[in-house]
């Protein structure tokens, strides 16, 4: 699928002097970008998102399409052009997915779209990739009317991917994946220029499960803690030990690890409690190694644990594995973006630490998710996910608008 041009930094055509279809009407990039600054200003949380599946669900409706929401009550999906020649149930559709809900801290920013709900915030960018999968499917349906749209296409409007392990287990349920052959999404990344996509064949994102431990033992005076448990040294061992046993007991690469974010124990100065709690993520950048980890973890606890005379009880709450993008569907996201914007506007991107529960879709698809560049000229990444301040250039959703619409007409090459 590759395309080769004289020019390196010039938009490809799918044949000479045939630029792609698809491309985002300006009145409508308006339109996607007052509707984001609407989802921005109501954010609501995993299996909550009453108010932005019914925002989505209007306007797809006025678009003459029929959506449907989720069995889980928020979310839903909408098939287009499966009532074209190639809609008759034989051809896999290709699946667009957004993730819809926000998360449960303050927005700091001082913007007029700014979050009017207290501690809750559109921090990761879900509101742009609920945006750029919408604009697709208007631009798509459009499109479709017109007897352009080669193949099917879902769009997939997730919710609760904050929520561990993920809404995507309840989407899968609620059968968006029936019919997909293939499925790709974006994720927004502060770290790349607007206009600009970042990807990476395999693992682009890591494993992430959720950690917590409680320690018990007798306790009692500080004055002879030979005679109790000491509780807050075996806490303390736990918590530096474990991960440093962990870290010798499987291969390197794998990076698998065990971060502490939560340490409690005791309440007065000279009593040695009968309780400790720990409470952390496990992290691992390899499928393998995530699959192993568990029974590690597990025995890593109990042997520091036991050495210091406290009884561990461990609840290990699986969260996602990592994103694996596929080949074939990174070439794909890779060919849409340069036939929209040249081959300039990819770069190749690292695996990072983060989760995220588009790992479910891809353990029944192949697909691939790209970063989404939303980074605005000067900030030099100045506003990271996951923070209060976080926002985005706003050209980026025009960007991730006609890289879905540009993937979904070359997908006929892969889709049989």
């Amino acid at each position: 699928m590759s395309r080769d041009s004289d020019d390196a930094d010039a938009p490809a055509d799918t044949a000479a002097g045939a630029p792609l279809p698809g491309t985002l009407p300006e009145a409508l990039g308006a339109e996607l970008i007052d509707f984001r600054r609407d989802l921005h200003r109501h954010p609501e949380l995993g299996n909550q998102e009453f108010r932005t599946t019914a925002a989505i669900k209007e306007r797809l409706e006025q678009a003459g399409l029929r959506p449907r929401v989720l069995a889980t009550g928020t979310g839903l999906m909408c098939d287009i052009g499966t009532d074209t020649a190639y809609g008759d149930g034989t051809a896999p559709l290709l699946a667009l997915r957004a993730d819809i809900d926000a998360l449960p801290i303050p927005d700091t920013k001082t913007v007029d779209y700014a979050s009017a709900v207290p501690g809750r915030a559109h921090a990761c960018g879900h509101d742009v990739h609920t945006t750029v999968v919408l604009g697709a499917g208007l631009v798509l349906a459009a499109l479709a009317r017109n007897g352009a749209l080669p193949r099917p296409v879902r769009l997939i409007f997730q919710p609760a991917e904050e929520v561990l392990p993920g809404g995507a287990a309840d989407a899968i349920e609620s059968g968006v994946l029936d019919g997909v052959g293939r499925i790709l999404a974006v994720h927004c990344d502060p770290r790349v220029d607007a206009g600009k996509i970042g990807l990476r064949t395999g693992a682009i994102t890591s494993a992430c499960d959720r950690l917590e431990v409680e320690l018990d033992g007798p306790g009692g005076h500080t004055a002879r803690p030979h005679l109790t448990t000491d509780m807050v040294t075996a806490a303390a061992r736990v918590a530096l030990d474990v991960p440093a046993l962990i870290a010798r007991r499987v291969d390197a690469r794998a990076g698998l690890a065990v971060t502490w974010g939560r340490l409690s124990s005791g309440h007065i100065c000279n009593v040695i409690p009968q309780r400790a709690e720990l409470s952390g993520t496990v992290r691992c950048l390899d499928l393998d190694a995530w699959r192993k980890a568990p029974d590690m973890v597990h025995a890593a606890i109990d042997e520091v644990a036991t050495l210091h005379g406290a009884k561990s009880q461990i609840n290990y709450v699986r969260g996602v594995p990592p994103v694996v993008n596929e080949a074939g569907s990174v070439t794909l996201l890779k060919d849409a973006m340069t036939a929209r914007r040249g081959t300039h506007s990819v770069e190749d991107t690292e695996q990072s630490l983060g989760g995220e529960d588009f790992s479910w879709y891809l353990e029944e698809v192949p697909g691939a998710m790209a970063r989404l560049g939303v980074r605005r000229p000067g900030d030099l990444g100045r506003y990271d996910l996951h923070r209060g301040d976080f926002d985005v250039d706003e050209q980026a959703i025009k960007a991730g608008v006609e890289l879905f619409t540009a993937a979904a007409l070359l997908s006929a090459e892969l889709l049989p």
